[in-house]
This record gives C-alpha cells, structure tokens and sequence, in this order.
C-alpha cells in the first residue's frame, strides 16, 4: 500500500507542480530577496533569514524545501544578497544557489532597488525508484528503461533580473522579477547497470528545463494606533502559462507579536503566528489544503527564523576653537 501511495504522490504533486518549478512559502512577506534580486539590502542592514517547509504532512513523497537568503545594505551605491536553497520531491531534488546585487537609487519619497542574480541549479534523481508493479533496483523485473535507476545529477547556470520599490518611512513596498531568464535546460543520459544476472543494460535520459517565471509583490503598513499595524499585501506567480496568486495580512502588537492569515488561489488558507525581538524573528504557519489533494493531504508545516541588525554610524563631532579663549 506504501509503494502504491508513493507513485500516486509522485504522479499528483507532478501534476501540481508542473508549471510553478520554483518551492513556494506561505510566509512569502518575510522571503522577498529569493524572488526578486532588487530586494538586496533595501532594508539597510545586515539581515538572514531560515526557512523550512514539510507541505503535505504524511504524503509520501510530499515537497521538503530549506532555504537561507542573507542581504546586506549600504555597500558599493547599494546591496548584495545571498541565497541557497533545496527542494525536495520524492526522488528528485533541485539545489539552487546564486547571488545578487542591487543598485540603489533614490526616487521621490522612497528608494529603487535594482537587481541582478546570477547562480546554479542542480537537479538530481535518486536512485531508488519504485516502480508501479512494486519492484525496486534490488528487486529487479519490470524495470522502466526510461527511468535513470542508478540515479543522474547535472548542474546548470541560472539568471534573475527585479525592481524593488519602497518608501523610507517603509510603509509601501512594490516589486517587479523575473527567474531563470536564461531557461536553461538540464541534460543527463546514460545506462542503468544491471542488477541481477541476464538483465539488460537500458538506456535513459533525463530532460528538465527552467521555465521563465514572474513574480510582483506589493505591500502597504497601516499604522492603525502607535502599538497596532496590519499589513495587507500580495504575491502574484506566473510561468506565463498558469498565475497564482497569495493575498496576505500581517498584523503586529507592539512591534513584538504578529499575526496573520493568507489564500492562496485554489490551494490553501493559511494560519501565521510569530514573534519579534531586538531583531530577531520567528515564526510559524499552517496549511489548510483546500484543493482536490486535501482528502489525502493533512495540511503544511513552515517555520521561519530570521535576524537582522542595522549598523549605526557614530555622530561625527565638530569643534571650534576661537583664539580669544586659549
């Protein structure tokens, strides 16, 4: 029944995940540097933040993602950032790794941010498939000469682009990307070897190609009383050929206690609960699956920890000395 499960995990969450490649967040308001390279130091500090999501809880073969961005403000005319992350579905997994600099510029009541990222992608198939009839590369018989049974790995470049708008009192904010404009394609070919004697070596290749995608975020601060702020905002995705979108709202106690609720089109609403303090950030949100999978999904986990830490620049002091008085 387990290995049934598997194929039926891996056959829906390929179907789902088809057009949108990249892992997405529930907690996207706090993951702004992985879409959208302009972000880059717009905060003018030294920030990162961790995130891990387990979607699906007790699907087999259910997506895992980690993600790490670091950004840092006020450096060469504006910001550089970081980001690595890991995505895995079933038995495969994609590692992502690039980095990004952001020119600022001010404009009007706020600042231009605008980024450029460049990085890797590496996609990878692990090795112990199952196939539908049961059997496994140990097993033997019944083998998909299709399938890379001894597992394949390949690297690729990668390339982003993104506008990031924000005011200086950071009320507003807007931002305009797009990934993986080079789509690159991940090539691997070889031969399974045999695992029992008679069998045949089969020839596979494995094919997987970056779709472009879009994003634009936008998000307003209502300062509703000085110990009270809500924060609705937006995430539209796109691939061009399918768009999603996440409609948020963030309210904050005191500038130390959040929380939040977010739908997300056709897929879920989610619960966000969190806390902040001297810069540091932790948070936590639920999904409740509300697409055709939630009879077999029993919703999604993500936690967020994050950290951030302004450098003040000491006042400059400035004396004068009359000759009058020495």
């Amino acid at each position: 029944m387990k290995k049934i499960l598997t194929i039926i995990a891996l056959s829906v969450t390929s179907l789902v995940t088809f057009s949108q490649q990249d892992a997405q967040f529930s907690m996207n308001m706090f993951n702004r540097l992985s879409i959208n390279p302009g972000y880059a130091g717009t905060n003018k500090a030294l920030c990162g933040v961790l995130l891990y999501r387990q979607q699906w809880n007790n699907f087999p073969g259910a997506p895992k993602t980690f993600l790490f961005s670091a950004d840092y403000g006020e450096i060469l005319h504006g910001g550089l950032g970081l980001t690595v992350d890991q995505d895995a579905l079933g038995f495969d997994k994609t590692f992502k790794a690039k980095a990004g600099y952001s020119f600022h510029q001010i404009l009007g009541p706020g600042m231009l941010g605008v980024g450029l990222d460049v990085g890797m992608i590496q996609k990878s198939l692990s090795g112990n498939f199952v196939a539908p009839d049961g059997s496994t590369t140990s097993t033997g018989g019944g083998v998909d000469a299709a399938i890379p049974w001894n597992g394949a790995k390949n690297t690729t470049y990668d390339l982003g682009l993104g506008l990031y708008y924000t005011t200086l009192n950071d009320k507003l904010y807007v931002g305009i990307s797009s990934l993986h404009l080079t789509q690159s394609d991940v090539k691997k070919a070889g031969k399974t070897t045999p695992t029992y004697v008679g069998q045949p070596a089969y020839a596979w290749s494995y094919d997987y190609v970056e779709a472009r995608h879009y994003y634009v975020m936008a998000g307003y601060r209502l300062d509703l009383n000085p110990k009270f702020a809500l924060t609705p905002s937006v995430l539209v995705k796109s691939d061009g050929a399918s768009t999603q979108f996440d409609i948020n709202a963030l309210a904050k106690w005191n500038q130390m206690v959040f929380l939040g609720v977010s739908y997300r089109m056709s897929d879920a609403v989610v619960a966000i609960v969190g806390l902040e303090w001297h810069g540091i950030k932790f948070g936590y949100s639920y999904d409740v699956t509300t697409s055709t999978i939630k009879t077999q999904s029993n919703g999604t986990h993500e936690i967020m920890l994050g950290y951030c830490h302004k450098f003040i620049k000491p006042v400059k002091k400035h004396g004068h000395q009359n000759e009058r008085f020495l």
